[in-house]
């Protein structure tokens, strides 16, 4: 017997009053326990959708139901199982974030003494436990990204939904940040992301579709989608430094990134050894390779001709 799915999209339109179709008949399944990735230029629907599925949009037709829960039929049940965390920072900076996540699960209807214990228990997740008890407006914006998604778990939500979480925050921040949404999938909440950043999604999600122009033109696992991509893509480190003029290897693209590092791109039926002995006669000696992480970044601008993933 198959799981009933975190999220069902049935035939989503959404229709302006200026007559601007933003979805065209959207369906999207979203199964128990993933880590889901929505893409999409701007303008594609991205945002119009996450407002329909969470209840502060309203679609012209569809359905949308959350763990079975229609969330026409049943708003208020829907609402409980799915947490939000929105682009904009959207709580009062001059509460304590102990009170803003204690009073966020008053609101749902959690007993008071259970909202304490699960505020401790979220702003120590989110390495905010020492911030705890002072004003939210002396925090850095690492810090209020992180608030956001440690408050939007008080509900316990089955289902966690992020809207471009880490937009503006550092590497490392953002790093940060991965951590605690694996934790959060790791203890068995669905979470679906979208991101400007296209290596963020191919690192933390397994599954994803691609919106553009109110429709999905791609939706399923990450490899399988990443396969789809006849070219591969590498960074080499090398000793000393890069000659002048590069070595012409047939059918691979060669270019310095720097003085010591060789951008390359091959075909994937090409063995490396090959090109390492070509490499190796041209004076050029390999230390070390990773893969380059724009491989995302390079099936979304061929799908849909643009490189803006927001």
């Amino acid at each position: 017997m198959n799981p009933i799915p975190a999220l069902e999209i049935r035939e989503l339109r959404k229709v302006y009053a200026t007559g601007v179709e933003a979805l065209k008949g959207v369906s999207l399944s979203v199964q128990p326990g993933d880590f889901f990735a929505l893409l999409g230029p701007n303008g594609a629907g991205k945002s119009t959708l996450i407002g329909i599925v969470s209840s502060l949009v309203n679609a012209s037709s569809g359905s949308v139901q959350v763990f079975g829960v229609d969330i026409a039929k049943n708003r208020e049940a829907a609402m409980r199982l799915l947490g939000l965390v929105p682009q904009e920072v959207n709580f009062n900076f001059f509460e304590k974030p102990f009170d803003i996540l204690c009073n966020y699960a008053g609101f749902y209807g959690v007993a008071r003494a259970e909202a304490k214990r699960r505020a401790e228990e979220e702003l120590r997740r989110a390495q905010l436990w020492e911030k705890a008890f002072t004003t939210a407006r002396t925090l850095s914006g690492g810090m209020k990204r992180r608030l956001m998604i440690a408050r939007a778990m008080m509900t316990q939500p089955r289902l966690l939904i992020l809207d471009e979480p880490t937009a503006g925050v550092d590497i490392e921040i953002r790093r940060g940040m991965w951590r605690i949404l694996r934790e959060v999938n790791a203890a068995g909440t669905t979470v679906i992301l979208t991101t400007h950043y296209l290596e963020e999604a191919e690192s933390l999600c397994r599954n994803l579709a691609i919106i553009d122009r109110g429709e999905i033109i791609e939706n399923g696992p990450m490899k399988t989608l990443l396969s789809k991509l006849d070219v591969e893509g590498f960074l080499l480190d090398i000793d000393g430094e890069l000659p002048a003029q590069l070595p012409h290897i047939e059918g691979i693209a060669l270019h310095a990134e720097d003085r010591h590092t060789l951008d390359l791109e091959m075909p994937r039926a090409m063995h490396l050894n090959q090109i390492f002995a070509q490499l190796d006669e041209a004076g050029i000696r390999v230390r070390s390779m990773r893969t380059k992480t724009n491989r995302l970044e390079e099936l979304f601008v061929r799908l849909t001709g643009s490189k803006e993933a927001a």
